[in-house]
């Protein structure tokens, strides 16, 4: 298995540059030169993905850990990455990965029939593309989300969703379900601390409600004095409502203090609180916190009744009142997800694996 495999998304300039077109960035590329991902490279008159195959390492996870409240609650799914990102994140969580330029991050490596016996062998309802942006590792993504499909096993890509168009439909074709990581709701916020813009990010989840049987749920980073604030928190929830709809699961994160954003304090819970509150407020079904210890913030309740559905703390569930269809078993309310007849049991186990041998 050769870690260097064509691509397709690409044209040459009439200066003899050629320009990626897998993402906005449109990066253009001389002769041997890589795009800001990393990944992404020029050889001859072509690009060429580089780290085919190859992995920063695998993890079997709870499916929560994504995160994915309403996809198979209790399952594990089979977890990896590569290194690179296509956005320049200040505040990067897991910058070790994406920020990496050195090939030896890159330690694991598996084939997608590898990958999709490895996720039977384990247990695993799903694999899920994370820890760095599986947009930029196109082509081994989605080899192994359709080695994964004849195996019986579905895809998650967790995703900032930074994606052209043609690219895009291709992508999520092959997905079932996507957490897209909505860093905020103001360009400024891009352009100044992901070096990204967010229009096509809002494009992304237009397309991926609308135009798709994507399982999406939507995670937000909130940084103090960042994108924390009362009326952003309004503007963000009251799109997503009104653009998406109200059953798309919203999850407000914490922020710890990382990469080239050090000084800046980790996020107090009730910061979290506040903007789950504003987001029941404007209409959404399921709004939750994470990276906290909060119960009430971990658990799904029922839109109709408000009786607890699946009660979690941390990734462990407590309590599961959905029947066999998915609905209420207070007021026989359907809940919005994909949900089998009863919950999985792998807890908040975090089982390391390696699939080079």
């Amino acid at each position: 298995m050769t870690d260097t495999v064509p691509t397709d998304y690409w044209h040459i300039l009439d200066d003899g540059r050629i320009q990626c077109d897998l993402c906005p960035r449109a990066c253009k590329l001389r002769e041997g030169q890589r795009g800001l991902c990393f990944v992404r490279a020029r050889e001859g008159d072509a690009v060429v993905l580089k780290t085919y195959g190859r992995s920063s390492g695998f993890c079997v996870d709870p499916i929560e850990k994504k995160p994915l409240n309403h996809f198979l609650p209790g399952t594990p799914v089979l977890s990896f990455g590569t290194a690179g990102c296509n956005l320049a994140c200040k505040f990067c969580q897991n910058w070790d990965m994406s920020k990496s330029r050195q090939m030896d991050t890159l330690a694991d490596r598996a084939s997608p029939a590898t990958l999709a016996a490895a996720a039977r062998r384990l247990g695993c309802r799903s694999i899920a593309f994370t820890y760095n942006d599986p947009v930029i590792f196109m082509e081994y993504a989605l080899d192994a989300a359709e080695a994964c499909r004849e195996a019986g096993v579905r895809s998650v890509a967790v995703t900032a969703g930074y994606i052209c168009e043609k690219p895009r439909e291709v992508f999520f074709r092959h997905m079932d379900a996507a957490n897209v990581d909505l860093k905020a709701f103001t360009e400024d916020f891009y352009y100044k601390l992901t070096g990204a813009h967010l229009d096509p990010v809002l494009d992304t989840l237009r397309y991926l409600k609308h135009e798709t049987d994507v399982w999406l749920e939507i995670t937000t980073l909130l940084i103090p004095g960042q994108n924390d604030s009362e009326a952003e928190l309004h503007a963000l929830t009251q799109w997503v409502a009104g653009e998406l709809g109200n059953d798309v699961p919203l999850h407000f994160t914490a922020f710890h203090p990382d990469w080239k954003m050090r000084d800046i304090p980790a996020t107090p819970p009730e910061t979290l609180t506040r903007a789950r509150s504003i987001g029941l407020a404007n209409g959404l079904r399921y709004v939750y916190t994470g990276n906290v210890h909060d119960r009430a913030g971990g658990t799904t309740y029922c839109h109709h009744c408000a009786a607890p559905l699946i009660v979690r703390d941390w990734y462990v569930l407590h309590a599961w009142n959905l029947d066999a269809e998915g609905r209420c078993t207070q007021c026989g309310t359907a809940c919005d997800g994909v949900f089998e007849a009863a919950p999985g049991d792998w807890g908040a186990r975090r089982l390391p694996v390696s699939l080079a041998s």
